[in-house]
């Protein structure tokens, strides 16, 4: 097997490439993100809507960009879980019926392990099995203790919102628009953390591995509105806007770095694996490379642009499960609610 058509459609982003082994050809996504903004938030009828009318022209894209023809391809992967349930159908339908014109198989991709191998699309070194796998979205928190591409075990997870969810409700709160992780990163750089604000970091039980971010949420909220904040013009409020978002953040990736430290103490890994769009994220990227130079471990993260939902991560995972024996056929469907 020599071409993978990698599809993804589990959110807001419509994503299609060409891969082959572990090298992407081609890489295209595009999004609605402009349309769910005013309403704070993604709006499924809208992804799912979009995704039907942007996913031909984007697998057009990717087949063009990569020089190759339809009849090139030899499999097609899709993310058919865990996501929005229109949006997920909208990549399977069209993934299914260029199979079965084809006559080549079609494999199903489990959207969160993606998101830990697209560490392995890298230019230069990539990680090594076993390791910890940390996955951090807008709607998955998680960690697992990964053996092998098919081998895994969930260590813990978020008990309330994911982390990148925290970050969207927090930007609301402020003020500052939608999605908030982008926007408080930003924000917090104009802080240099010596405003003495702190929030709390939930305490989960002392062999937990478990996260909760629904704590700082709220801890913010009552800052927010016991200092008037939020009522402030934005030329009165920058700096005190700028020192929230730097608290909140430091709170919030502390709990996370944390528990990596502790997950890879419990099964003497030496290699954390991150991935999802909170691995784009600079100050996470900096925490983790310290608590791995002072416990013993080394981070890996994704190049900035596997970081997003992106068709290449379904298409390399795919083609892998596929040459170890994994199956789907045409009565593929999707699973929202989908496990890791």
């Amino acid at each position: 097997m020599k071409l993978v058509l990698g599809i993804e459609t589990s959110c807001d982003e419509t994503g299609a490439a060409v891969t082959t082994g572990r090298k992407v050809i081609s890489n295209v996504v595009t999004s609605s993100l402009h349309l769910h903004k005013k309403y704070g938030g993604v709006v499924p009828e809208i992804a799912s809507r979009c995704h039907v009318e942007y996913i031909v022209e984007v697998v057009k894209e990717a087949l063009k960009t990569a020089g190759k023809k339809v009849s090139d391809v030899d499999l097609v992967a899709v993310t058919n879980g865990p996501g929005l349930v229109g949006a997920l159908l909208a990549g399977i339908s069209f993934a299914k019926a260029f199979a079965y014109a084809r006559r080549i198989p079609v494999i199903g991709v489990n959207h969160v392990l993606a998101h830990l191998y697209s560490a392995f699309l890298n230019e230069g070194e990539v990680p090594r099995f076993p390791f910890v796998g940390l996955v951090v979205s807008g709607g998955h928190t998680a960690l697992f203790h990964c053996r092998d591409v098919d081998r895994k075990s969930l260590l813990g997870q978020t008990q309330d919102d994911a982390v990148g969810e925290a970050y969207d409700k927090v930007a609301k709160m402020l003020g500052l628009g939608y999605p908030g992780g982008p926007v408080i990163e930003r924000a917090a750089r104009a802080s240099n953390g010596s405003a003495g604000i702190s929030f709390p970091k939930s305490y989960l039980g002392k062999d937990s591995l478990d996260f909760s971010f629904s704590g700082i949420k709220t801890a913010v909220l009552y800052y927010v509105r016991d200092n008037g904040i939020r009522g402030q013009r934005p030329e009165a409020r920058g700096q005190r806007i700028a020192d929230v978002c730097y608290a909140f953040q430091e709170a919030a990736l502390d709990a996370l770095v944390a528990n990596t430290a502790a997950a890879c103490a419990k099964t003497k890994s030496s290699s954390v694996v991150v991935g999802g769009g909170v691995a784009a994220n600079k100050r996470l990227r900096d925490k983790l490379a310290e608590a791995g130079r002072l416990n013993g471990f080394k981070a890996f993260f994704p190049e900035f642009r596997y970081c997003l939902d992106n068709g290449a991560m379904i298409g390399v995972l795919g083609q892998e499960l596929y040459k170890r024996g994994y199956r789907s056929d045409l009565r593929l469907n999707a699973e929202p609610n989908l496990k890791a």
